[in-house]
């Protein structure tokens, strides 16, 4: 699909074909993370297996989880060279910074999908040829871990930190990678789906909330309420309820208008 050019006889590089065959077994199946536990969510409720699959990958579709890969490679390109991994480590530590693929909710170590991965960039890297920032990343990588700032918040690199280095050298370009989670992790959200028919006790899932807000509240008329808002903020009634409320771009647009310094 990506170099055939509708050439019938085309044949991939069978160690290209290898090196993405085990990025997707890596990526098939992770237990209950946020997009699988969606598709969980929704089986639960008796839809079909388009809708489970659908609401999963738009779990995925969030930077913070499907969309990881990217924002690492963003932070690589914005970083640049060695030499400024530095200040880029002091940014993080000052909060000016973010640093993306290191962490994960389950490896308090080192997830053992990075050391997979790592091995597999050095492979496609002798076809491809060898990216520039791999050298940034792993700057990146020992710098972190010899430091007691994110040792002692186990913060590792996860399965996100090499793989976009990977999908680019093959050919993919960042607005891929999301999907390319996807195509694998769809095995996992069928594997639920098809687990949550053929359990007898399952019934339709509904967290219990912890409430810890106000116990018992009078009804109080829209009108008072403005009032107290107004006086809370030194504005008048009319000017409190009317304030226009200024959100910040969501990830979607983000996304679309993505280049340098996007996050």
């Amino acid at each position: 699909m990506l170099d055939a050019n509708g050439s019938p006889t085309y044949r991939p590089n069978p160690r290209l074909a290898r090196a993405l065959e085990i990025m997707f077994i890596l990526h098939q199946e992770h237990e209950m993370n946020c997009s699988t536990a969606a598709a969980r969510h929704l089986a639960s409720s008796g839809v079909d297996v388009y809708t489970a699959v659908a609401g999963a990958v738009g779990a995925l579709y969030g930077p913070l989880h499907g969309g990881a890969n990217e924002a690492v490679l963003r932070m690589l390109e914005r970083i640049g060279t060695v030499e400024n991994i530095p200040s880029f480590i002091a940014g993080v530590k000052a909060k000016r910074e973010k640093l993306f693929g290191f962490g994960h909710r389950v490896y308090k170590n080192f997830d053992p999908r990075a050391k997979i991965i790592r091995g597999v960039a050095e492979d496609v890297f002798k076809i491809a040829g060898r990216d520039p920032l791999i050298e940034v990343a792993i700057a990146l990588q020992d710098a972190a871990l010899s430091d007691e700032y994110f040792v002692s918040r186990k913060l590792y690199p996860n399965v996100d930190f090499y793989s976009g280095l990977v999908y680019r050298a093959m050919g993919f370009p960042p607005q891929f990678f999301t999907v390319l989670f996807a195509i694998p992790r769809i095995v996992g959200y069928c594997a639920h789906w098809r687990e949550s028919l053929a359990d007898p006790d399952t019934k339709i899932i509904r967290p219990q909330q912890d409430y810890r807000g106000v116990w018992l509240r009078h009804y109080q008329p829209l009108q008072q309420r403005q009032q107290g808002a107004a006086e809370a903020a030194g504005t008048k009634p009319s000017q409190a309820a009317d304030k226009p409320v200024v959100k910040p771009p969501g990830n979607a647009y983000r996304r679309r208008v993505a280049g340098q310094n996007w996050m």
